[in-house]
């Protein structure tokens, strides 16, 4: 399916294809329903002409059976309409909502740290909930209205084409009422979407730092940010309403209007003789029908509107670029040996304003380099481009002398364990965290991996042992706990890469010798890239690079920088206060 079409009805008949047989049963159904509704406005005729004034008791008994037949048939019809329309389109509607899931996993990591993660979540959320609402609803009322509202006027044609005729002169000015309406809907129907999605996303980010919050007391002040985008979603959701409601209250004058110039006119024929009595009363129920379906209609347009501001947000969301992970290339190797180098590598997250100039390193396979340097020299951005979270604009990295653009993005990261900063586990058990991502592994791999983070008597020590429940974001462990089990879920793959990004900082002393104790045993045998805060985390390193205003001004041993002073040392110095 195409998703990258402008129109935001094609964007979603993209999805029908799959269900295609059962929105056809759907419209079968929706268009004998409607037929049914048409019907019996028309047995007025003959309740006056042939009940009334001719009083034929045959056609009374043969009216009241058939209206009952009617309307049971309309139920039959309607439950098969609505049960056919519901599961095609709760169908489509689950298809966008996991291929939008999907792609926002694979947007870049650029976007994604741009982006407010409740305005993300928005649109899996609320942006597919309404259009989920217009799929299985308003849309198949808005045609069924439809065909009712042109069945039923080609019903007072059949009747009586003159004055059927003074019902056209009016047609028009609905037509534009309606189509100027369905444009000022579908901008409110964005702004009331936008400023959903700004009170999803402050209410989340209000929750998430809910710590920060209450240690600088400013619940008031993020009470007052939530107040503000509710009170602005109630002025966007008010300008829709009162769009609505004036379009209504506009077309239901224009065709109470019209009724009664057809009702003088009518009365009229009837007294010269030229229309029955039954014809005229036919004729003006129509009329009168017809009210209620264009005030259905017009409610539902501006849900529809609303619904289809969601699905152009969905489809835009869709068209962002994702990362490459089909690179058919071949190169899919099990193992590497872990030799990595940069060759002239310029990186920016903004245009002219570089964060890594013209590096060039080269890293043999087992050895353990450490980057030191102050906030923002560029260490936790050099490390992202191996593998591949960014993408450098200039120059090429290569490991075991393969540009690594020619590796199969997620063969590339297999290779690669990284334990992050913040160690953010999953909801699960800790065997599942352990071995985040990797099916029916043995269990003897996930104890081995523990026993080289150093945490399995922890484990062992509780009474579910490996099938624990850690809680959401691993809340149920400590600190020291968690980043542990992070050095466990980087090596249970056994890379050949070892990523360890200030994986100690947020520690106490006690706690970090565990942790670095843990780290010591995950290195072992493989090419590890340490980003170090704490710089006793990093004496033993076979080599230090320090990074200033991107690009490496030292590079040595611990003992070779100390005795060369510079930025090292002074670093050193600041932190541990003597030189040793």
């Amino acid at each position: 399916m195409n998703k990258k079409n402008s129109s935001p009805i094609k964007f979603l008949f993209g999805y029908t294809k799959k269900n295609s047989l059962k929105l056809f049963l759907a419209v079968l159904f929706m268009f004998a329903s409607s037929g049914l509704n048409i019907l019996p406005p028309y047995l007025f005729k003959s309740i006056v002409d042939d009940v009334l004034i001719s009083k034929n008791i045959f056609m009374l008994n043969l009216i009241c059976i058939s209206v009952v037949i009617i309307f049971g048939l309309k139920a039959v019809t309607t439950y098969f309409q609505r049960y056919f329309m519901n599961v095609a389109g709760q169908s489509v509607v689950m298809e966008i909502r996991i291929d939008l899931y999907d792609h926002m996993q694979r947007m870049s990591l650029k976007k994604i740290y741009a982006s407010r993660i409740g305005e993300l979540m928005s649109r899996i959320t609320g942006d597919a909930a309404i259009l989920q609402n217009i799929v299985t609803g308003t849309f198949i009322d808005l045609m069924f209205n439809l065909v009712t509202f042109f069945g039923m006027f080609a019903f007072i044609l059949y009747i009586n084409w003159k004055l059927t005729c003074l019902i056209i002169l009016v047609l028009p000015v609905v037509a534009f009422l309606l189509s100027f309406a369905a444009k000022k809907l579908r901008r409110a129907g964005h702004n009331v979407q936008e400023h959903l999605a700004d009170i999803t996303a402050t209410a989340q980010e209000a929750f998430s730092a809910i710590r920060v919050v209450r240690s600088f007391a400013t619940e008031d002040e993020e009470l007052e940010r939530f107040t503000k985008a509710n009170k602005e979603n109630y002025r966007a959701l008010l300008q829709a309403v009162s769009v609505q409601g004036i379009l209504a209250g506009v077309i239901e004058v224009f065709l109470i209007f019209a009724l009664a110039v057809v009702f003088w006119f009518g009365g009229q024929s009837v007294i010269s003789g030229t229309l029955t009595p039954g014809e005229l009363i036919s004729f003006t129920g129509y009329i009168a029908f017809m009210v209620q379906p264009i005030r259905s209609i017009m409610n539902e347009m501006g849900t529809l509107q609303t619904g289809l501001a969601s699905a152009e947000r969905i489809a835009e969301m869709l068209k962002i670029p994702v990362e490459d992970s089909s690179s058919n290339a071949g190169i899919t190797a099990k193992k590497i040996s872990g030799d990595i180098k940069f060759e002239h590598v310029y990186f920016s997250y903004e245009k002219d304003q570089e964060v890594l100039k013209d590096i060039n390193l080269e890293i043999k396979a087992g050895e353990k380099v450490a980057f030191v340097g102050s906030t923002g020299a560029g260490k936790s951005t050099l490390a992202d481009l191996i593998p591949r979270f960014y993408e450098p604009q200039s120059g090429r990295i290569l490991i075991d002398d393969y540009d690594i653009k020619e590796f199969n993005l997620k063969e590339l990261r297999r290779q690669i364990g990284i334990v992050p900063q913040e160690c953010v586990l999953m909801r699960g058990t800790i065997a599942f965290n352990i071995a985040y991502g990797l099916k029916d592994i043995d269990i003897k791999k996930i104890i081995e991996a523990a026993e080289i983070a150093d945490i399995r008597e922890f484990i062992e020590s509780l009474p579910d042992k490996y099938d624990t429940e850690v809680g959401e974001r691993g809340v149920t462990l400590s600190g020291g706990q968690r980043q542990r089990v992070a050095i466990a879920r980087a090596v249970i793959r056994d890379p050949r890469i070892l990523i360890l990004d200030e994986a100690t900082s947020s520690l106490d002393t006690a706690v970090e010798r565990q942790v670095q104790k843990a780290m010591n045993q995950a290195m072992r045998g493989r090419t590890s890239l340490i980003i170090a805060h704490r710089l006793s985390t990093i004496r033993e390193a076979d080599r230090i690079l320090v990074l200033k205003d991107g690009n490496f001004i030292q590079s040595g041993t611990h003992d070779e920088l100390i005795k060369s002073g510079g930025l090292y040392a002074d670093l050193w110095r600041m932190q541990y206060g003597d030189i040793a």
